[in-house]
């Protein structure tokens, strides 16, 4: 029942500051103060997934009473770094969706031949499994700290599946090491491998 209606329409919309909402007679907390949000650094070799059939998920290292938040956005079980969990559906959708523009920074270690034209490459309108993806902004931060190896920076407002590792192998370069260090206004500075923090929404 919303307002002590009952409702029959789907998708009927609500003011959640405002309408009361019941169901079996139970009145539901709609206020959206209540949402948790947290961000963690997850280490490499643990899966962003509910089941543990493939290894060790993000969820092993949160209490039990956050295991219901959600990804926004995943990492693959070899890439490391920051995930955003949160029970806040808008706020996953803000962060993921194209269309709001939110930059991902990733900080990636990589080995082959690294000259103007391959950094060309990595800056163009690449063909990545049939689509063609939005130019993406790659800096090279020089030499790792193994020989042969080279850091670069990427910043994408699109987010394809392995979009960086499939740049790469287009490019003739081995990823070493894929760390993804921000996601719109959220960082990973300060958090270590495994470690996680709630973090204020503005809601």
């Amino acid at each position: 029942m919303v307002n002590g209606t009952v409702v029959y329409e789907p998708g009927l919309r609500i003011c959640r500051q405002s309408d009361k909402i019941c169901v079996d007679g139970k009145l539901l907390n709609t206020d959206i103060s209540e949402h948790t949000t947290i961000i963690m650094n997850k280490p490499r070799g643990v899966i962003c997934s509910r089941s543990d059939l493939q290894g060790e998920t993000i969820y092993a290292l949160l209490p039990e009473h956050l295991h219901t938040l959600r990804p926004a956005g995943r990492l693959d079980k070899d890439s490391e770094g920051l995930v955003v969990l949160s029970d806040d559906g808008e706020l996953i959708h803000h962060l993921t969706h194209p269309r709001y523009g939110h930059a991902k920074t990733y900080r990636v270690t990589v080995s082959g031949e690294m000259d103007h034209a391959t950094l060309k490459l990595l800056r163009s309108e690449m063909i990545l499994d049939g689509y063609r993806i939005r130019p993406v902004r790659v800096t090279n931060l020089g030499p790792g700290s193994i020989k042969g190896r080279i850091i670069l920076r990427f910043v994408l407002k699109e987010g394809r599946n392995r979009q960086i590792r499939n740049m790469c192998a287009q490019a003739g370069l081995r990823i070493h090491r894929l760390v993804r260090e921000q996601a719109g206004p959220y960082s990973l500075a300060g958090l270590k491998p495994g470690e996680w923090r709630k973090v204020e929404t503005g809601s």
